[in-house]
């Protein structure tokens, strides 16, 4: 599973990157995580709102720091799960 996080590096971001590695470990699943940071590139996925999480492809949140329990959700769901939020800080 491609797990992607999008955003500047902020406060936010960091911290949704770390929230996505305990859910993804917690489930025992094989990832790749990367992190996005060219603001084009953020553009080019169709991301207006950061930090973003995207699977496999898919953007599956915008603008919020989800969880390790809502990310687990998406991840358990197949990503079927999107949710926006209100943006860095």
């Amino acid at each position: 599973m491609k797990l992607e996080i999008l955003g500047t590096g902020c406060v936010k971001c960091r911290t949704l990157e770390e929230n996505t590695r305990k859910a993804a470990d917690s489930l025992g699943m094989p990832y790749e995580l990367e992190k996005v940071c060219e603001i084009a590139e953020i553009v080019k996925r169709g991301v207006i709102m950061t930090p973003a999480l995207m699977v496999d492809g898919k953007v599956k949140s915008m603008g919020k720091v989800l969880t390790p329990a809502e990310i687990t959700t998406i991840l358990s769901d197949g990503g079927g799960h999107q949710t926006k939020g209100g943006g860095c800080e």
